[in-house]
C-alpha cells in the first residue's frame, strides 16, 4: 500500500528522513477514518495497531516509531531514554534509525534537524506547550549551533480557524510582548491566533531563522487532515523524523 505523505520542503541532508501522514490510507472507521495512528482516542485498538503496521511497511521505516503519551507539557526526552508510550511531548535523537514522532490534529508538529544531519527532534506543540516553552526546551537538546538548525512546521490549525480567548493571548504576551501581532480580534471578544507566527517568533528569539512549512490548515481541509477543533472526536496524524545511516 502506498500512503500519501506530506514531505518537508527544506534543505535537510539526504540521510535525514521526515514526513507527515494524512488521514487517508488506513482501515479505521468513522469518525477516525481512515489512517488514525493514536490509541488514546477510543478508536478500535486493532485498527490502530494495523494502521501503525501499515505506516512502518509503506514508509519502510527502520523501526516502529517511538510513540509518546502526549500531555501538553514541555517534556522532551532523548530517544536513548525512551520507553514505550512514556509521557512527553518531544523526542530528540542523535542515534541512527531512531524514529522520532509527534501526533497532532490541530496542534503544531515541529520537526528539527541540524545541517549536518547529526541531530533531529520531533515536537508536539499545542498552544499550552508552545507558550510554556517546549520549542525552547527541544532546542537545548541540540549541541549544534542554532544558526545551523533547520525547522519545519507541519500541518496545524490555520490562522482563519484558531479562535482563542484572552487567556491564550496573555500566556504568550507575558513571555513576549510582540506576540500580540499574532492575534486578530473578533467582534465576539475572542481572538484568532496564528500558531505558525507564534512558533516563528519563538524560533527567531532563539536565533533560528531557517524555518519552513506553515502552509497547511488542518481545520480547513477535512479531506487531508484530522481536526479536533472541527470534529471533536477524531483521529491523529503523525509527523516523523529520523537519521538514516549516511
Amino acid at each position: 500500500m502506498i500512503l500519501p505523505f506530506i514531505q518537508p520542503d527544506w534543505p535537510a541532508p539526504q540521510h535525514v528522513h521526515a514526513f507527515c501522514t494524512t488521514r487517508t490510507g488506513g482501515i479505521s472507521s468513522a469518525p477516525y477514518d481512515s489512517f488514525n495512528l493514536a490509541n488514546h482516542v477510543d478508536d478500535n485498538p486493532q485498527h490502530v495497531e494495523q494502521n501503525r503496521q501499515i505506516l512502518v511497511q509503506s514508509a519502510q521505516l527502520p523501526e516502529s516509531p517511538r510513540w509518546l503519551t502526549q500531555h501538553h507539557s514541555t517534556d522532551v526526552i532523548n530517544s536513548l531514554d525512551w520507553i514505550e508510550d512514556m509521557p512527553a511531548d518531544g523526542l530528540f535523537s542523535s542515534a541512527e534509525n531512531h524514529v522520532c514522532v509527534a501526533m497532532t490534529a490541530d496542534c503544531l508538529p515541529v520537526l528539527i534537524c541540524d545541517r549536518q544531519g547529526l541531530e533531529v527532534a520531533a515536537v508536539h506543540a499545542g498552544w499550552r506547550g508552545l507558550a510554556d516553552g517546549i520549542i525552547e526546551r527541544a532546542v537545548t537538546q541540540f549541541t549544534s549551533q542554532r544558526h545551523d538548525l533547520l525547522v519545519w512546521l507541519g500541518p496545524a490549525i490555520g490562522p482563519k480557524h484558531f479562535e482563542v480567548g484572552q487567556d491564550v493571548v496573555t500566556a504568550f504576551t507575558n513571555h513576549m510582548p510582540e506576540a500580540e501581532t499574532a492575534f486578530t480580534p473578533l467582534s465576539n471578544g475572542q481572538m484568532i491566533a496564528d500558531i505558525y507566527l507564534l512558533a516563528r517568533q519563538r524560533l527567531k528569539a532563539l536565533g533560528i531563522d531557517t524555518v519552513f512549512g506553515g502552509e497547511h490548515c488542518t481545520a480547513g481541509d477535512s479531506e487531508q487532515f484530522f481536526s479536533y477543533r472541527r470534529d471533536n472526536v477524531t483521529g491523529r496524524m503523525a509527523s516523523l523524523i529520523w537519521i538514516a545511516p549516511s
